[in-house]
């Protein structure tokens, strides 16, 4: 038994319980393979439907993001 997600497949009621959460102010690392922010790790600024704007900060650069939720796991 499962959900059916927006894509049509069935998602695991057990597995969507024991995942973390993702909330503005959480660090997320990206899980992307095809992202060239593929093991970056930021904050989240803000969440939108299924997207969330990630900050990613490095020495002297910021930059703002927006990204899937399921390219994202949080830390």
């Amino acid at each position: 038994m499962g959900f059916r997600s927006d894509t049509g497949g069935l998602i695991d009621p057990i597995a969507m319980a024991s995942a973390a959460p993702i909330l503005p102010g959480a660090t997320v690392t990206v899980v992307d393979q095809r992202s060239i922010y593929n093991g970056y790790t930021g904050f989240v600024q803000r969440i939108s439907g299924d997207r969330a704007a990630v900050l990613f900060e490095g020495g002297n650069w910021d930059k703002l993001v927006t990204l899937p939720l399921r390219d994202l796991s949080a830390d």
